[in-house]
């Protein structure tokens, strides 16, 4: 399909007449940052130290999680029982040690290429990220000037529920005073696809790491890519059919 029939079948799904993007919804690691492997290697550190049930491919697949979900997640697993709110918050606090110890990460080649798109077209930015990383979130400002501020930043600080679960986006659509129909979603994993689907967002499944992209198909992403720089390419022309394609 090309760009307008994914468009259409969005908006047969949604039943809405058309999407007016006004602003942009945007994840973090693995679409803004080159970050994943360093997360998936710090996690299985962690994991390894506490003799818990990991795979590191997992980390990609979960992507999106907050910190003490996934750390509940391996220790209802390896144990059988739910993670203290002691224990989630010292093993985040040392999965996040060991991420700091590692080589900086880069931002993603055509992420900035991307910002700069957006911020042209007018669009309102808002971070959606599992994340409370501040190594990376303190970063944003000197690798994408300009893009967002404190108030338009959802971290896993500001959400009871992580990704799948819509409150994510939702609360984003807040921060960014729009309604579904006048968002996209820009996401590199099946568990943020699912939130920004569930929120009722346009969302856009990039390839940036190891997951297939059948799975971003099952997730439900609105239309998909296959690396950061070949979206960036395609967001001009993406932004315009979406601003030119209704329904009857």
């Amino acid at each position: 399909m090309n760009e307008r029939q994914h468009i259409e079948t969005f908006l047969r799904r949604r039943h809405f007449h058309g999407v007016n993007p006004m602003a942009a919804l945007i994840d973090m690691d693995g679409t803004l940052y080159d970050s994943m492997g360093n997360h998936a290697d710090a996690w299985m550190k962690m994991a390894a130290e506490e003799g818990l049930s990991a795979r590191r491919e997992e980390f990609f697949i979960w992507e999106g999680r907050t910190g003490a979900d996934t750390i509940n997640t391996l220790i209802r697993r390896t144990f059988n029982r739910d993670a203290t709110e002691d224990e989630a918050r010292e093993l985040y606090r040392r999965k996040t040690v060991y991420f700091q110890q590692l080589p900086p990460v880069s931002p993603m080649p055509g992420a900035k290429e991307m910002i700069d798109t957006l911020i042209k077209a007018g669009l309102r930015r808002v971070l959606v990220t599992g994340s409370g990383q501040r190594s990376l979130i303190d970063r944003l400002g000197r690798d994408f000037p300009g893009a967002f501020t404190p108030e338009t930043m959802v971290t896993s600080r500001d959400v009871e529920h992580g990704k799948p679960h819509p409150e994510p986006f939702i609360r984003a659509l807040q921060k960014a005073h729009v309604k579904p129909s006048q968002a996209i979603a820009i996401e590199n994993a099946p568990l943020g696809v699912k939130s920004a689907v569930r929120a009722g967002v346009f969302t856009v499944g990039v390839l940036t790491g190891p997951i297939p992209l059948e799975e971003m198909e099952a997730a439900g992403a609105s239309i998909i890519y296959g690396s950061m720089s070949e979206f960036a390419e395609a967001l001009p022309r993406l932004l315009l059919q979406l601003f030119t394609t209704f329904l009857p």
